[in-house]
């Protein structure tokens, strides 16, 4: 990106071209997330992120979802009139999900994430004995 800095009429100088760097742009995906017997679902919409672009990653009990939007042209753009921006958005994980079991699967722009429950917090039958 480069701003072009124009001479005023009081002051004589010469237009020049200063350029500054590419600030990243995130925004907060929207996300549906629903509980299921198993564990939660999290649906986010990710539109224009490929499978390469994205990275789903459990740390110090925080879910974080990033993911780079790209224009799915074959070559450089001569005019675009919107501009695709980064997503990002984390998540407290409760000690209820099992973390080694979460899976992750992009379709047609939407992430749906597994969280299974974890087995000390299932619900279980309790046995009733008569004695």
């Amino acid at each position: 990106m480069a701003e072009k800095t124009v001479a005023t009429p009081d002051i004589q100088q010469p237009t020049t071209t200063e350029h500054t760097r590419n600030h990243d742009r995130y925004v907060a995906p929207p996300v549906d997330i629903y509980e299921t017997r198993d564990g939660l679902v999290v649906l986010a919409d990710l539109p224009g992120v490929a499978k390469e672009a994205l990275d789903v990653r459990v740390d110090n009990n925080v879910l974080t979802i990033r993911g780079q939007a790209r224009h799915a042209v074959p070559s450089d753009m001569t005019y675009r009139e919107y501009e695709l921006i980064n997503f990002f958005r984390q998540f407290e994980l409760h000690e209820k999900v099992d973390r080694q079991r979460i899976t992750a699967d992009l379709k047609c722009g939407v992430l749906t994430l597994h969280l299974p429950k974890a087995e000390a917090a299932k619900p279980r039958q309790i046995a009733v004995q008569v004695g």
